[in-house]
Parts: structure tokens; C-alpha cells; sequence
């Protein structure tokens, strides 16, 4: 090889490596910048709801809760019903990943592993639920609930919670279980073990991190729903149907502390459920 060519190897490894750096460079910036779109606002509410009065209505914004105050929260977990929300809401957001996850756990199972007539029809149908608005489902159940006696109930919000978020369960931990090879199971019950034995001891820890992925999803989409909620509820309003109802004539002091006390729960959830999803990844390839 003369100079020439060695030149020319070089000067096209050095624009190859800088063509790296500066795809590497736009994947950052733009990662950045997402990250600064969402945590920007939560920033904000959090620091409006830990200042003091004059600085929740003066301007221009602080970027930082100084002095501290916890006036703004205080003031609005003392207003009426803002305690047997946040229990209400707490109660369907649990009762909804219950049943979620107990009912998309087989359902997706089986669409992943068993070849029925309708399969791809069943598939079909459970995502088309998904796409039809909320308001086509609710109302319909508000009558049927009136009709039953089951309307301004906090289970009847975890049951229309449910329908929204089992569709999309269902296809995530079917994807999930699609992953894992037969062949697992097959070998598990040549050393023993019977249908469901492979399923729990072999099959069922591996899928862990797709159904924890998915209950994230239900949580935060129970938490944070609000139509349906409201809809359905009159005396026993969710905490964002709660402060929905109150906002038009609510203060800046309960607008910032109520868009602060109904995110913690929801980061709470999800680190600890980043948490647990790490920790198993690390378990699997181990």
C-alpha cells in the first residue's frame, strides 16, 4: 500500500468517525431536549407548590422554592374531599392493575402460544377497543351502572379502568411472551415438570419485566384519568376528577399543589417499578 491510498483510507476512517460522533451528538441533543419538554413543567409545579403565596402570583417565576414553604400544599390538602380523593384514587389505580394484570397475564398467553380459530380476529377486536374514544364506553356504562345500582362507586371507576387499559396489556404481555422460545417450556417439562409448572417456574419469571412494563401503564392510566371518573362518579370522585371539577374556580395555589400532589404518585410507582425492572434484566443475564 503506498501513501496515496493510506491518505485516502485515513481521510475516509476520519469522516466515518466523525459521521459517528455527530449522529451520537443529534441523539443526545435531541434526547436532551425531550428530557428538559417534559421536566421542565414538572419543575415548575414543583416549585409553585412549595413557595409561598406572593411568589405563587408574582412574576417573574422563581426556578427554585426559595424560602421553602409548604403553605401552598398545606392549603390544599385542607380543602374538603382532597384526603378521600387521593384515597379513592389510590384504591382504583390498585384494584385496576389487579385486574389487569390477572386477566391479561393468561389472555396473552394463550394468544401467544395456542393457534385457535380467530386468533388474529381475537387480536383484531382487542386492539380495535382501544382505538374507539373513552366516551363511547362510559356513557354506556354510566346508564348500565345506574341501572344496576352500581353508579358512584370507586369499584365501578376500577372497572371501566380496566376495559381502557386491558386491550393494551394484553398485546404488551403477549409480545412479551411471544419472545421467550417453546422451547423452554418443552425442556422444563422433559426434566419433569408439568404445563403449569414450566409456566411458573420457567416461563412466568422470564416475561416479569414485560408485565411490570405494563403495569406501569395501567397505574399511571388509572391515576390520571379523568373523564370516565367524572362521569361516573358523583360523591366519590377520583382525585383528578376531583380537582377538575374544582378548577374553574379554583386558586393558583390549588392548581399548582394539585398538579404536584397528583404526580408524585405516579413517579413514586414508576421508579420502583425502573427499579425492579433493572434488577430483574440483571437476573435474567446473569
Amino acid at each position: 500500500m503506498n501513501k496515496k491510498e493510506k491518505r485516502v483510507i485515513d481521510s475516509v476512517q476520519r469522516r466515518a468517525i466523525r459521521q459517528r460522533q455527530l449522529r451520537r451528538a443529534g441523539v443526545y441533543a435531541l434526547a436532551i431536549l425531550i428530557a428538559l419538554w417534559i421536566l421542565l413543567p414538572i419543575w415548575l409545579i414543583g416549585t409553585m407548590a412549595f413557595s409561598t403565596r406572593d411568589d405563587v402570583y408574582g412574576y417573574p417565576k422563581q426556578i427554585a422554592p426559595v424560602p421553602f414553604s409548604t403553605d401552598t400544599m398545606e392549603f390544599f390538602v385542607d380543602q374538603e374531599g382532597i384526603l378521600a380523593a387521593t384515597r379513592n384514587s389510590i384504591y382504583v389505580a390498585i384494584l385496576t392493575l389487579v385486574l389487569s394484570t390477572a386477566i391479561a397475564t393468561p389472555a396473552g398467553y394463550a394468544i401467544s402460544r395456542y393457534f385457535f380459530p380467530g386468533r388474529d380476529a381475537f387480536r383484531l377486536s382487542v386492539l380495535a377497543v382501544r382505538a374507539f374514544p373513552i366516551v363511547i364506553l362510559a356513557v354506556p356504562l354510566a346508564v348500565t351502572f345506574i341501572e344496576w345500582g352500581m353508579y358512584d362507586r370507586v369499584y365501578s371507576v376500577a372497572l371501566m379502568h380496566t376495559a381502557l387499559t386491558l386491550p393494551t396489556t394484553i398485546l404488551v404481555v403477549s409480545s412479551v411472551f411471544a419472545s421467550i422460545p417453546r422451547e423452554f417450556e418443552e425442556a422444563a417439562q422433559i426434566f419433569g415438570c408439568n404445563a403449569l409448572q414450566a409456566f411458573m417456574r420457567v416461563v412466568l419469571p422470564l416475561v416479569m419485566p414485560g408485565i411490570a412494563a405494563a403495569a406501569i401503564f395501567t397505574f399511571v392510566m388509572s391515576w390520571n384519568e379523568v373523564f370516565a371518573a367524572t362521569l361516573l362518579t358523583i360523591r366519590n370522585r377520583t382525585l383528578p376528577a376531583l380537582v377538575l371539577y374544582s378548577l374553574n374556580k379554583s386558586s393558583l395555589q390549588f392548581q399548582y399543589a394539585g398538579g404536584f400532589f397528583m404526580l408524585v404518585p405516579s413517579l413514586i410507582f414508576i421508579f420502583m417499578i425502573r427499579r425492579y425492572l433493572f434488577n430483574m434484566w440483571g437476573q435474567i443475564t446473569k
